[in-house]
C-alpha cells in the first residue's frame, strides 16, 4: 500500500493522449509534478464533473510544472467513446489511463475488487516520484479541485523552501510557519 513519502510504482498501462493510443508510465514524467485523479468509470454522474473541473483548470496546472493523469479501470475504447459522446470530455487535454485489469490501481491500494472499479482518489506526485499529497474519498463524494491545486501549490512551497511549514488553508503569499527546533517543534511564524 503506497503511502505519503513513497516512491510511486513504475507501471506501464496504455492512455489515450490527444485522441491517440500510447503505453505511458509515471517515469515518463520524471522531473515534473503529477497530480493522479483515479475515478471509477467513465459514463457515470460524478466522474465527468470531476475531470471537466480538472479540464478547465488544467492550464494552472502546466504554469506549475505539473502534469494531470486521470486514471480509470475502464479500457482506451471506452474514453474514446466517451469522448465521442461527451463535446467536453472530448475536450479533455490530459491523459486518460485505462487500466481494466487494476494492476495500477491495485498499486495505489485504490481498487475496489468487488465491484472492478477504482476508488475516488488524488494523489500528488513530486519530480523525483515521491508521493507528497493523496486522498481517498467514497465514490458517491466528488473531490474540489481548487483544493486539489492548493495542495499541489503548497507541496510545490516546502519543497522550494526546506523547514517551511503550510498551515491550514495556505495560500501562496500567506505567511507560513517554521518548526522551531529547540522549543518541542513549536511553530515560529515566517
Amino acid at each position: 500500500m503506497v503511502q505519503v513519502g513513497d516512491v510511486v510504482p513504475d507501471i506501464e498501462v496504455s492512455a489515450l493522449v490527444d485522441n491517440e493510443t500510447k503505453k505511458v508510465k509515471l517515469s515518463d514524467y520524471h522531473g515534473k509534478w503529477v497530480v493522479l485523479i483515479f475515478y471509477p468509470e467513465d459514463f457515470s454522474y460524478i466522474c465527468p464533473t470531476e475531470l471537466k473541473e480538472a479540464s478547465a483548470r488544467y492550464s494552472e496546472f502546466q504554469k506549475l510544472w505539473a502534469e494531470v493523469l486521470s486514471v480509470s479501470t475502464n479500457t482506451v475504447y471506452s474514453h474514446q467513446s466517451w469522448r465521442a459522446q461527451d463535446p467536453e470530455i472530448g475536450k479533455i487535454p490530459y491523459p486518460m489511463l485505462a487500466d481494466p485489469e487494476g494492476k495500477f490501481c491495485k498499486a495505489f491500494n485504490s481498487y475496489i475488487s468487488k465491484e472492478g472499479v477504482s476508488l475516488r482518489s488524488t494523489f500528488i506526485v513530486d519530480p523525483d516520484g515521491v508521493i507528497q499529497a493523496l486522498e481517498v474519498n467514497s465514490n458517491s463524494i466528488g473531490r474540489n479541485i481548487d483544493e486539489t491545486l492548493r495542495k499541489l501549490k503548497a507541496a510545490i512551497y516546502v519543497r522550494d523552501h526546506p523547514g517551511a511549514l503550510c498551515p491550514a488553508s495556505w495560500e501562496p503569499g500567506m505567511r507560513t510557519l517554521k518548526a522551531d527546533k529547540g522549543a518541542a517543534n513549536k511553530p515560529k511564524m515566517s
